[in-house]
Formats: structure tokens, sequence, C-alpha cells
């Protein structure tokens, strides 16, 4: 690394041996000619179309290295692929090419990428971008490091995280399968845990299951109460106010709040407490968070909130799981609103919704936990993500303004 003199150019500070120039001036800008049928699902090149999925086609018509966007749609600004041989090109994406010898691809894909959709924000009034024009790509200026040698540095820095952020990717996707295979498995009753024996099984309207597994409807193992009709008076500090959102974003930090006043009345009839579940019935409905902590909320209409009527039997942290059984969402939406818009399920609809389990709350609870482990997996690998991810946009700040040097 060395220490470098900055100067302030029109796209900001870089330092001074650094050039600022046109796209245009440094590199060929086309459109391609196919489009999105032309695609095949074996084909035997690589297809860019306007989004970040990468189809496959029979017939390439670029041979070259370079940096593709997309032209319109919800990619723009947003889709940006580097390519490098044989590939075919949808006709509203653009292709930046043939580089001049002090210009370095792959540089140019990491600075292209960072800074390109802002500038296609600034070029117009309205909130989202429908398309880009081609003076949009060959007018924008781009700040280049004097060598190709410190190009190719930042280039493979930036790669390097990214590979890393790819290979995680990977890892969180397997264990996601990992976790649906084995919901489905030990929430039927297909694979019992160690301990709890086999046994043989029975058919039942939900499909077939171990013959000592019982089969009952949500409303004879919990009570459901409602959520306030009325939108309360928000304050900008007090007692938290759950809506859907929060139980489809499981995020509970991030709420409206009301006063203490409010909430005492609220909760006079029933509270959220510790071992309950939260079910969204309006929009998004069938959701299940299992309330693992204290709070001290109240919630909305939206929302359902499900107690335990006897814990000795019935475990609410397995109800969440089993929540996300096919069965369990099927019976969901057979006792919804057909007809709503939004969806929405009554609370009397949800106390049919059918619920499956073993006859011990002890297996119920090692089903629970086991996959709550898998969950926790999942957690940490995407928490690691983030950090990587973090670590990925403070490198792009530092090395594409030329704050850090790579020589």
């Amino acid at each position: 690394m060395r220490e470098s003199k900055f100067t302030r150019t029109d796209i900001g500070v870089f330092p001074e041996d650094w050039t600022i120039r046109t796209i245009g001036e440094t590199a060929c800008v086309t459109t391609g000619a196919q489009n999105t049928q032309d695609k095949e699902d074996d084909g035997l090149y690589p297809f860019y179309v306007r989004s970040q999925k990468v189809e496959r086609i029979n017939k390439y018509i670029f041979d070259t290295e370079g940096v593709v966007t997309a032209g319109d749609g919800v990619g723009t600004g947003k889709v940006y692929h580097y390519v490098n041989g044989k590939f075919g090109l949808h006709q509203r994406c653009y292709l930046i090419y043939n580089f001049k010898e002090a210009l370095n691809c792959k540089y140019f894909f990491w600075i292209f990428s960072q800074r390109f959709y802002e500038r296609v924000h600034s070029m117009t009034a309205k909130s989202s971008v429908d398309s880009v024009r081609r003076d949009m790509i060959t007018e924008m200026q781009i700040p280049i490091p004097p060598t190709i040698a410190e190009q190719e540095r930042i280039a493979e820095a930036l790669s390097d995280v990214d590979r890393l952020l790819r290979e995680l990717d990977g890892v969180i996707a397997k264990k996601r399968a990992i976790k649906q295979g084995a919901m489905q498995e030990l929430l039927t009753g297909k694979r019992r845990l160690e301990g709890f024996g086999e046994t043989k099984t029975k058919k039942t309207e939900i499909g077939e299951i171990p013959e000592d597994w019982i089969v009952t409807t949500l409303g004879s193992v919990v009570s459901i109460f409602d959520g306030t009709h009325q939108t309360p008076s928000y304050v900008d500090y007090g007692y938290s106010f759950y809506s859907v959102e929060n139980v489809t974003a499981n995020d509970f930090t991030n709420t409206k709040y009301i006063s203490k006043e409010e909430f005492e009345f609220l909760t006079k009839s029933h509270k959220i407490e510790y071992n309950d579940v939260l079910m969204t019935r309006i929009g998004s409905i069938g959701v299940c968070k299992y309330v693992d902590w204290k709070p001290e909320a109240a919630f909305y209409v939206s929302l359902a909130l499900l107690k335990v009527k006897n814990a000795k039997s019935f475990s609410m942290k397995y109800l969440a799981y089993a929540s996300n059984a096919k069965y369990f969402i099927d019976s969901v939406l057979l006792n919804s609103l057909q007809f709503a818009i939004p969806q929405k399920i009554n609370l009397g609809e949800i106390s049919k919704i059918a619920i499956a389990f073993p006859p011990s709350v002890i297996e119920q609870e090692q089903i629970a936990e086991s996959l709550n482990c898998l969950d926790e997996e999942i957690d940490a690998l995407e928490t690691k993500r983030a950090k990587y991810e973090q670590l990925k946009q403070g490198m792009m700040q530092e090395l594409l303004t030329g704050k850090i040097r790579l020589v």
C-alpha cells in the first residue's frame, strides 16, 4: 500500500495519478439481438437476459470479454455480468467490450456495477427506471488507476470476497434444503427420532402417519385470541405494537410503539406471553412465530394469538414448526376466505386447521429442537455472510476510490 495525494473531480475525490474517462472513450457499447423465446434449457452457450439468472442458448452472437447490463425491466441498473467467451445476448441488454489497453475489463466490471445504478437514477424524475439509453453508458465517467497491474489487484481482491459470498450462498442453500427435507419427514412421522421407535402407519385426512400419532384440529389444543381492530395512537417510544409485518420479517425489534395506558387497555383480556405463538391471518396467512422471549407488547387484528391449553400434552414450539408442513399450509388455505382480497382467515376457521403430532410432548419438543438446531446453523451462516457482505462493501468503497492502494 502507498499514500496518495487526492484531487477533486466531477465524480468525486480520487488520487491525483488516476484519470477520469468516459466509457465511450475507453470501450465499445452495443446491444444483443436475441429474444427470451430463443433460450434452450440445455443450450450450448450462456444466454444473458435482463436478470441475474443466466439462461442457455444454442446460438452465440459474441465471442469476447466484456460486461453485460440490463437495458430495461426490473433489472435496470441492478443486473451486471462479467462475460468472457462465446455467449448469447438479449436484444434489450447492453454489452460493454473491446476495452483499450489502459483499462482492465474486470476492474471495469466492479467500478461500473458500483456506480451505474446511481447514475441511472440521477437521470430520471421517476422513482423507478424504465430503460437505459446508450448515452447513459457511453457518457458516464469512471475513475481509472494508472496501471493495469493495480486495476487487476483491485479486481482480484473484490473477486476473492465475492467468491466467498457465493460459496456461503451455496452452503446456506444446501442447509435450507436439508432443513426442508427434515421438516417433511419429522413433522409427518416418516422418520422418528432415536429413542421413540417405529410403529405401523395409518391413513388419515392429512396423509399416512404413524399409528400412535394424533390428528386433530388446532382449536382442540390451543386457545385463539384476536388482536385489536382499532389502529392505536402511536408514540415515539413505549410498548411494542406487533402487526403481520413483524411476524413475516421475523423482526420484533423494529416495531411501532404505543403508550403505557393504551398497552394496559389492549392487554386487559389477554396478553402475549412466553411460549405463545403468533399467527398471521390477514394478507399473509398461516405464518407462525414461537414467542421465545418475554414481550411487553400488544398486537393488531392482522395477527391471532395462540395459547396452549395443556402444556403437558402439546408443545407450542412444535406447533411453530408444524405450521411449515404441507398439510398444515393446505389446511390454512382450505379454511381461509377463498375470495377475500387481501387473503384472510377468521378466528373460527383457524380453530379448524388440521394438526398432527406424536403423543409424547417430549418427542414433540425433541423434533422442534432438532429443527431449531438447523435454524441456528443457518442463522450463523447468514450472520457470517452479512459480515462478508459488509466487508465487500467497505472494500469497494476504499479500493474503488483509491483510499487504499494495492501496489
